[in-house]
């Protein structure tokens, strides 16, 4: 069997980087989520990832705690980075070539997102590390997954969550939840069903971007998303 995506973006929540703790990192939480995508990267899967920041920080939360929610943003934004330039080492310890490219200009850590060099990173077989958001407040890191997936023309973007699916409710706080295995982009808007932010998911179908929702806990989930195999749910 072959991989049935040639080329993914990975969005990976800050929160999927604590692990067991309640904040900061977790050098198991992320060589796991590194490990996954060794096994697709070997099987030749051009891959790129977003790394989300609520691990440290939430800058939407934190606006309604009193913080202006531009200046909010942008910490969110470098944290992260944080988390990219993490990643990015255990990647390279693993002999995984990969490159973080940020939305916010900070030359001495990350290289400046630049299209074509972006491009030309996976060409060269290069795991690309998307950080600093759209590098504008306002922004999740949500939409700017979806934005990089198009840019980069992805066959997919597989959103690696804390559940293994897209649920009618919570299923954290209501255990009568429902799994929906596959779903319109209209569908998620008019329910509201939370699984993105709408922004996202409204760039996702302008673009016929396919979302990809599978739990990052599951052993051999990503490898077997890739496969088209496994639990997972599909907007489309």
């Amino acid at each position: 069997m072959k991989p049935i995506y040639k080329r993914v973006l990975i969005k990976v929540s800050g929160e999927g980087l604590m692990g067991q703790q309640g904040y900061g990192i977790s050098a198991e939480a992320v060589d796991k989520v590194v490990m996954q995508i060794m096994e697709i990267y070997n099987l030749g899967v051009e891959v790129c990832v977003v790394v989300g920041g609520g691990n440290i920080f939430r800058g939407v939360s934190a606006a309604a705690k009193g913080i202006e929610r531009t200046a909010g943003d942008y910490i969110g934004m470098m944290a992260t980075v944080m988390n990219a330039v993490y990643m990015q080492s255990i990647m390279e310890q693993k002999g995984i070539p990969v490159r973080v490219v940020s939305g916010l200009d900070i030359p001495q850590v990350c290289e400046s997102y630049r299209f074509r060099r972006a491009r030309r990173h996976l060409e060269k077989k290069r795991v690309v590390i998307f950080a600093g958001g759209t590098g504008n407040p306002f922004f999740t890191t949500d939409t700017g997954a979806v934005l990089r997936a198009s840019e980069m023309e992805c066959d997919a973007l597989l959103k690696s969550t804390q559940v293994d699916g897209v649920y009618d409710d919570d299923p954290k706080k209501n255990p009568k939840a429902k799994k929906i295995d596959e779903i319109s982009y209209n569908d998620v808007i008019e329910k509201r069903l939370g699984v993105m932010d709408l922004t996202a998911i409204a760039m996702a179908r302008e673009s016929k971007l396919p979302i990809v929702v599978f739990s990052q806990h599951e052993e051999g989930a990503l490898k077997n998303v890739v496969f088209g195999k496994g639990n997972f749910s599909l907007i489309h």
